[in-house]
């Protein structure tokens, strides 16, 4: 087989599948490398997608018109916004989903894509001539010629699964391991690492007693991920919690020996924030009890996943360890839990648009790039996709900035700090996150999409009239309201007072405000009838939205008074072929600079150890240099 495309995509999972989607619809021939064409889509480990930050970038994929939002609503049969407490800058919308319909869902989407050609084989070579890719040769000699690649592997470079004392070849159950491209990407003179990840066992869910555990229901009202998502079409089933308790503990502690992260089997790095039983045993010995979150794998699927309990540990203790959480006194492992070791790139080789520096058309994207989870992965994906898109065009690469998207965030972490660890989405990490909210996610997203001509017609449709509504509502909240008899009448109805001039918008500050009863009493009396009508057309999302944007929007202006500021230094551009060896850095800042080589002086800053003076001594010798060139142009 010798053929040739625009684009190669190796990997069928959360980042490869939307890669390929992007560039197709951008009107690339592309070309989906995966191992087992079954597999794309599949949800190798928790059956769910989205949470705290990670539902974020969820949201921003669906406004970049991607497909993970789309999937998980035609899969979805739990849905719940987490931290519904806590203000809306740290919530998170999550849904549990059927694992097969999704990879199912995921399927048919790039299905529906004429310029997608599935191809079932793994890579083990890139062709590479000179300082660019063209293209990749497959394990059985065929040949395969395109202008970009992405590489999309996840867990599967190199792929070890330990299961106690037992190693086994594979980035999955059942699935094969790539053993050679590592070397390939080697050869190109990249640096490689060794991460970790895992997963928990599998129940069979008749051999458990759900009376003994606590229930944990979605929302009444449960909230869709996609734009063009009307109604969810599964059915909302009830998960459960449960807890391990000392005994459980202390087999643990018993059998550390045997279990591979603390025998030395395993060498390499596991996520620190979403660690196995074993680790948190040892980390967290003052904790009497650990959460485990029973999930099903599917309305009829046969298996419950223990959210929790992510462990290596041998089968043996694995069963004892099962049957002594509540409700689980008879279960029976369906599948036991398992690690996998597996190859990572050092993601401080890469730019900003995800392309390797030194390697023209090649891109990285999703746990290649040290990260962990779907909504990392698909996040990376997309924007890898949209730049190699770009690439090709001969346009300008995409970069969000970190102001404008978690997924900005994101790669801005990796290409300029790298990770040691699996690196996971947290709201913590953005220090402008209110302006990071799901409710202006299409304002600030989608036209970027459109701009690149990847938003089909009906999203393109139903982002600008979102975008109409929710401005109207806006508008309406700015009324003005005056202290006279009437308005301090139906205001009280609404729970309200009011002694001086004010705005509705305003009165939404105050934390007994509640816009359901505000708009029910102005279409009582008759009044506020333009704001009532634009409040009675936006959806609960929508309403809510445009709320939290008015009630906080004091805060929400000093950030991006904050966010311009810092944006002075992002907008100051460094070449890409600078030399770093001038007067004054010192070998240390040289080396750091020269590693990441920073595309603006803002990544520069943030770069680990690179000294406040350092960046001082940076944005004098840009100056000079813009300073020199513009006198040559005036010459």
């Amino acid at each position: 087989m010798h053929h040739r495309v625009d684009l190669i995509v190796i990997g069928g999972g959360h980042a490869g599948a939307e890669a390929a989607r992007v560039c197709a619809r951008g009107g690339l021939r592309v070309a989906l490398v995966t191992m087992i064409r079954d597999a794309i889509g599949r949800m190798s480990c928790n059956p769910a997608i989205g949470g705290l930050a990670k539902g974020n970038l969820v949201k921003e994929i669906d406004a970049l018109g991607g497909l993970m939002g789309e999937a998980a609503d035609r899969a979805g049969i739990q849905f719940k916004v987490l931290n519904r407490s806590k203000g809306p800058a740290v919530q998170g919308p999550r849904a549990q989903c059927d694992k097969d319909i999704y990879s199912k869902t995921v399927q048919v989407l790039l299905a529906a894509e004429p310029n997608v050609t599935i191809i079932e084989g793994t890579v083990s070579k890139l062709i590479v001539d000179g300082s660019a890719v063209g293209g990749v040769i497959l394990q059985d000699g065929s040949r395969l010629e395109g202008r970009a690649v992405i590489v999309t592997t996840g867990t599967f470079l190199r792929a070890l699964m330990h299961s106690g004392e037992v190693k086994t070849r594979g980035g999955r159950f059942g699935e094969p391991s790539a053993e050679t491209l590592s070397d390939s990407l080697r050869d190109i003179g990249l640096q490689l690492g060794r991460l970790k990840t895992g997963t928990p066992p599998r129940v069979d869910r008749t051999t458990v007693d759900f009376a003994k555990m606590a229930p944990a229901p979605g929302d009444e009202r449960p909230r869709p991920f996609s734009i063009v998502t009307d109604a969810l079409p599964l059915p909302q089933v009830l998960c459960h919690l449960t807890y391990t308790s000392g005994a459980a503990h202390d087999l643990i502690r018993a059998n550390l020996h045997r279990a591979p992260m603390y025998s030395g089997q395993i060498q390499a790095t596991g996520p620190r924030y979403c660690p196995s039983i074993e680790d948190k045993v040892v980390r967290f010995a003052d904790k009497e009890r650990h959460h485990v979150f029973v999930e099903p794998e599917g309305l009829d699927h046969p298996w419950l996943y223990l959210n929790g309990i992510s462990t290596s540990l041998p089968p043996d203790v694995q069963d004892a360890l099962v049957s002594s959480l509540p409700g689980f006194e008879k279960a029976v492992i369906a599948r036991y839990g398992y690690a996998v070791e597996y190859d990572f790139v050092n993601p401080q080789q890469l730019a900003a648009s995800l392309e390797v520096r030194d390697v023209d058309g090649l891109f990285l994207a999703g746990q290649i790039n040290g990260t962990s989870g779907y909504e990392e992965a698909a996040a990376q994906g997309l924007m890898a996709g949209m730049n190699a898109l770009q690439k090709l065009r001969g346009g300008e690469p995409v970069i969000l900035r970190r102001d404008a998207a978690y997924a900005g965030v994101m790669i801005d972490d990796l290409v300029t700090h790298g990770t040691e660890e699996p690196y996971r989405m947290f709201t913590s990490r953005a220090e402008h996150r209110l302006l990071l909210g799901c409710d202006s996610v299409y304002e600030r997203l989608s036209p970027i999409a459109e701009r690149l001509g990847v938003l089909d017609d009906e999203r393109r449709r139903r982002v600008a009239s979102r975008v109409a509504r929710t401005q109207r509502a806006r508008v309406a909240s700015s009324a003005s309201l005056n202290p006279d008899r009437e308005t301090v009448a139906w205001l009280a109805e609404g729970g309200l007072e009011l002694s001086t001039q004010s705005t509705i918008a305003k009165l939404m500050q105050r934390i007994d405000f509640d816009v359901e009863r505000i708009v029910g009493v102005c279409e009582e009396r008759g009044v506020c009838s333009e704001f009532s009508a634009a409040f009675r057309e936006l959806s609960d999302e929508e309403r809510e939205g445009v709320v939290n944007q008015l009630r906080y929007s004091g805060y929400i202006e000093r950030q991006q008074r904050e966010a311009a500021r810092m944006g002075e230094e992002e907008d100051i551009s460094i070449p890409a072929a600078m030399s770093y060896s001038m007067p004054g850095l010192s070998r240390e800042m040289v080396e750091k600079l020269s590693f990441v080589r920073p595309a603006s002086l803002g990544q520069a800053s943030r770069i680990p150890g690179v000294t406040p003076a350092a960046i001082s001594i940076l944005r004098l010798h840009l100056r000079r240099g813009s300073q020199t060139r513009e006198a040559r142009a005036a010459g």
